[in-house]
């Protein structure tokens, strides 16, 4: 009988957001793909330091020792390497002890087509062009910043934060204030405050999530997940009838009005915070490990604004007291699928 798939949890992960392959990219960027080549055959029997996205990635196989005979996550490496520089993302996965065993290396083509065939719920990278064809493509995506200097991961606990509006619900609410102002954001989540929002491109991975917390007793779940948004009092009624309606049950939310989201995360203690806004994954950044999540079709723009773009670690602008518009990320496709 075939691996089935259906009944895991599947991140799909590039090398660069699993592994510190800045140096090589570098080359790449610099040098070109014959000099990206040698220097990683010359170096693949080297082990490669951990990535942004590696804590999460070894707190999420733990749990496949949590339950006699049950596995409930899997781990694709889907990268733009070819299979012969990519030997060197296997090595480093069996030197760190990862059980990682599936892979798929597409020598430079997009891997877009591929995150349906590997059922994957979450794809991780450093490059905004793919995450943004994942995300046009209807995969939870996120575009990875660098690791937090001196981060900690929680021991024996998975924690991961969301943001609210267009991440795990849609951009309605958001398109309603840029458009329409305060007030009239407001006005349309009081009175649609009993009725759910539609799904945003995080919502099946929390459903997903919820699904792997229901395999634990109460109370004793490793993996533990926050909302951290900037809606306050009173348009958080929504966010809850919401997660009622989705059957979801959040262990923490923060409705912070506007203040830093940074400092709130770094004592939750997030394996990864995901959010719309580059502001905030910019700060955030800088305490735990965080991804950008862009607009499906790449933007969200009110009819008076001009369409600008922003790339991570630019100069960000002060953030509005609500939530607010992000607008198109682009980046250079690497040969690792960043």
């Amino acid at each position: 009988m075939a691996y089935d798939l259906t009944d895991k949890l599947v991140i799909g992960i590039s090398s660069r957001a699993l592994f510190d392959l800045e140096l090589e990219n570098g080359i790449y960027q610099r040098d070109g793909v014959a000099a990206y080549t040698a220097y990683q055959r010359e170096h693949e029997d080297e082990p490669l330091r951990p990535g942004t996205a590696f804590p999460l990635v070894r707190a999420l196989l733990k749990l496949n020792t949590a339950i006699p005979g049950r596995r409930l996550v899997e781990v694709v490496v889907i990268s733009r390497n070819s299979p012969d520089t990519g030997l060197r993302a296997f090595n480093a996965i069996e030197a760190h002890k990862l059980d990682i065993t599936r892979a798929a290396f597409t020598g430079g083509e997009s891997i877009d087509r591929y995150l349906h065939a590997f059922k994957v719920d979450l794809f991780l990278s450093r490059d905004a062009a793919d995450v943004q064809a994942a995300i046009d493509g209807g995969v939870a995506a996120a575009q990875l910043y660098d690791v937090p200097p001196d981060y900690q991961a929680p021991d024996n606990q998975i924690r991961i934060a969301f943001d609210g509006d267009a991440v795990l619900f849609s951009a309605e609410s958001e398109r309603i204030y840029k458009q329409k102002g305060l007030e009239a954001f407001i006005r349309h989540e009081q009175r649609h405050r009993h009725k759910a929002m539609t799904e945003g491109p995080f919502a099946k991975l929390l459903l997903r999530l919820a699904e792997v917390q229901q395999h634990f007793p109460p109370g004793e779940c490793p993996v533990r997940i926050a909302i951290v948004t900037a809606r306050n009092s009173p348009a958080h009624t929504r966010v809850i009838h919401t997660l009622r309606a989705w059957n979801v049950e959040i262990d923490e939310a923060f409705f912070l009005g506007g203040l830093p989201k940074d400092q709130v995360l770094h004592a939750f203690g997030a394996h990864m915070f995901f959010d719309d806004q580059e502001i905030h994954v910019e700060s955030a950044a800088a305490v735990v490990p965080s991804g950008h999540v862009p607009y499906k079709g790449g933007q969200l723009l009110a009819p008076s604004r001009k369409r600008r773009v922003a790339k991570p670690a630019t100069p960000a602008t002060p953030a509005t007291p609500d939530i607010d518009l992000l607008t198109e990320a682009s980046g250079d496709a690497t040969p690792d699928a960043a």
